[in-house]
Parts: structure tokens; C-alpha cells; sequence
């Protein structure tokens, strides 16, 4: 799954990256090292620009809400828990088969933490016991340094309590897609700990390599079977992973600091 991750190139980095045509300045955003659900988010996606002469679409960076409201939603209460879609029922669960089909985002990243599930804490969980060793973050990151685009898809949502003309008349939401974590080796693993990314936890969200962006966030693809296609696993060995301090699962905690790469796990947690 994808609960946490960090944010923390500027919109001139991501524009250059995606080759983003059109961002609005005021939408800035400052760098976030513990992004969680609701949190506003920067997003690239092709969409044409409101009130432009040519219908085309436009490769825009644009401030999206994380936690996706399906335009059906009679409220937005449910976002919270809509953070993640699953790459295998994405094309055809109702929340999410519209946004599949015409309104697809790259939602960019440094990399995403994830709290090891090992058969140490299942077993606690079977027994019952109510105290439970703390969970150890790791850190996911492109091996190469590299932009972590994850699979995404937004939606709108109109809130009909308010006025047209209210600020807050219409929400624009996103997921991460998801996928089965990789099993194959790490490319740099830490020296004791995981191994593969499914040691982690069973699932991880869905990276886009750079040659499938274009197909990806192009709204003329429309045929589900040939989006399913994009879903694909990215090529094995490009991440690494490496824990990181306890801190990160406040969420009020937020600094570069969260990103440091521990010698090893902290004492009293798992691995």
C-alpha cells in the first residue's frame, strides 16, 4: 500500500522533469518529507487548460486533494480511505473505472515509507495480544535518485451545499495505484532487514518508468484492456530501501531529518 510518502522537489524540478506546459505559481507547495491522506499534493497530468483557445490537452502540474471523492459521492467523508486503488480492480471497481479510463495522473515522490509486516507481528495479531513491538519505517526510493512517479488517477467532486461561485464548490481528488510488491532483490539492501520489497509489506505503489508517461496521461486512451497494459511491474533492481527513524509515524513530525538512513533498525522495533 502507498500511507506515507515524501514530497520534496519544487514545481520548476517536476515542470522540467514532466515537461509540464502550464502550473499556476500560487499553487506552490513547500517541500513535505511526511505526506498523508488529505494532505493537498502536487500532481502532472493532460488536461486542457479552462477557458484556452485550442481544446488540446495541456501537460499541467496541478494541486490536487490526496484521497479520491468518486463524483457520485453525496460527501467526501470516504476520502480518507480511498488513497490506495489496486492496479488488479482498478478497470472495474465503480469508485475508481471512470477516473481509469480518461483521468489519469502521475503523482510524483522522493520515495514512500512503509512499516515492516513480519510473521512476528502476524502472530501477535492472531494471538490477540494488545502489546505489540513497534513497527520499523523503511524508506523506498529510486536506487538511482531518480523522480518516484506513482500511477495515479483524480477525480472531481461537487459539493452542492455551496454556491457555484464558492471557492470550495468543486474538489479535486487523487489515488495511488497499487500493486503486488517486488520479490526480487533489492538493489541496495540493508545490512540486516528486508531483502525484496514483499519483506516490507505485500504490496507497494505502482512506479511509472519515464517511457510510460505520455501513454499513461494521455486522456485519448480510453480502451481499458490496453490500459491494463500500463500496469505493468516496472523492471526489478531499481529501488532501495533502508529504515528510518521511528518519528516518521507522527505525522506531525515533518523535516528532511525523517529521510536519514539509520545504521540499522531502532532498538525495541521489528528486524
Amino acid at each position: 500500500m502507498c500511507g506515507r510518502y515524501a514530497a520534496s522537489r519544487g514545481p520548476e524540478d517536476l515542470a522540467a522533469t514532466f515537461e509540464v506546459e502550464s502550473w499556476d505559481p500560487e499553487e506552490t507547495l513547500a517541500p513535505d518529507y511526511n505526506v498523508a491522506p488529505t494532505k493537498e499534493v502536487l500532481v502532472v497530468l493532460d488536461r486542457p487548460v479552462k477557458d484556452a483557445d485550442s481544446p488540446r490537452p495541456v501537460r499541467q502540474l496541478r494541486k490536487l486533494k490526496w484521497g479520491l471523492v468518486p463524483s457520485w459521492a453525496k460527501t467526501p467523508e470516504g476520502a480518507a480511505r480511498m488513497i490506495n486503488a489496486r492496479a488488479e480492480t482498478v478497470h472495474e471497481k465503480p469508485s475508481y473505472r471512470r477516473a481509469f479510463a480518461t483521468r489519469r495522473c502521475v503523482i510524483p515522490a522522493d520515495g514512500y515509507y512503509e512499516w515492516v509486516t513480519s510473521s512476528a507481528e502476524r502472530d501477535l495479531e492472531v494471538e490477540g495480544r494488545k502489546k505489540r513491538p513497534r513497527k520499523q519505517p523503511y524508506f523506498v526510493t529510486p536506487a538511482d535518485g531518480s523522480v518516484f512517479a506513482m500511477a495515479g488517477l483524480y477525480e472531481f467532486w461537487r459539493d452542492r451545499t455551496l454556491p457555484d461561485e464558492h471557492p470550495l464548490a468543486w474538489w479535486v481528488t487523487c489515488s495511488v495505484i497499487t500493486t503486488e510488491a517486488e520479490t526480487a532483490p533489492l538493489a541496495a539492501a540493508p545490512a540486516e532487514g528486508p531483502r525484496a520489497l514483499a519483506d516490507i509489506h505485500p504490496r507497494m505503489p505502482l512506479m511509472l518508468t519515464p517511457d510510460r508517461w505520455d501513454d499513461w496521461l494521455d486522456p485519448a486512451r480510453t480502451d481499458p484492456d490496453e490500459l491494463r497494459g500500463l500496469l505493468a511491474p516496472p523492471p526489478t533492481g531499481l529501488m532501495r530501501a533502508y529504515p528510518v527513524s521511528t518519528a516518521v509515524s507522527n505525522v506531525r513530525n515533518n523535516g528532511e531529518e525523517l529521510l536519514k538512513e539509520l545504521d540499522g533498525p531502532e532498538e525495541g522495533t521489528l528486524f
